[in-house]
């Protein structure tokens, strides 16, 4: 594989995807990164699945902004196909940013929703992800 290949694949493999993985997008827009998302399937082999497709997934990548609505209620949806163990990476415009979410605003809602912050990432020059997972079940 190229030089230029693996550089395309790092902002994928930073966010812990691997070959095979079935991803959800959730909260496209025509202001997503792009580089990340051809990233993120180059890295899997195949296109990430729409919210209309009801597979059972491994991860769910969902763009969220200021102003998309209930964050709780957006949270809760993004698990209805999410197997055990599986993430759900929130990405959000950075500070500065039109449509900044504040990371204290997710931390507040996520346990909420059932999840909980474990880590956050910057993405890319405009986003920023934090990766939140379910709470395990006893």
């Amino acid at each position: 594989m190229s030089d230029a290949v693996q550089a395309n694949l790092e902002p994928a493999k930073k966010l812990g995807f691997k070959e095979d993985d079935l991803v959800q997008e959730l909260g496209y827009d025509d202001d997503v990164d792009f580089d990340l998302r051809d990233s993120i399937e180059d890295l899997i082999g195949s296109e990430l699945l729409t919210e209309e497709d009801h597979d059972v997934v491994d991860s769910v990548i969902f763009w969220w902004r200021d102003g998309d609505g209930d964050l709780v209620d957006a949270l809760v949806d993004s698990l209805s196909c999410l197997e055990e163990g599986g993430v759900v990476w929130l990405l959000t415009p950075k500070q500065g940013r039109d449509g900044h979410v504040s990371p204290a605003l997710i931390q507040q809602e996520a346990p909420t929703a059932g999840l909980h912050v474990t880590t956050s990432e910057g993405v890319s020059a405009d986003w920023s992800a934090m990766r939140l997972m379910p709470r395990r079940k006893n």
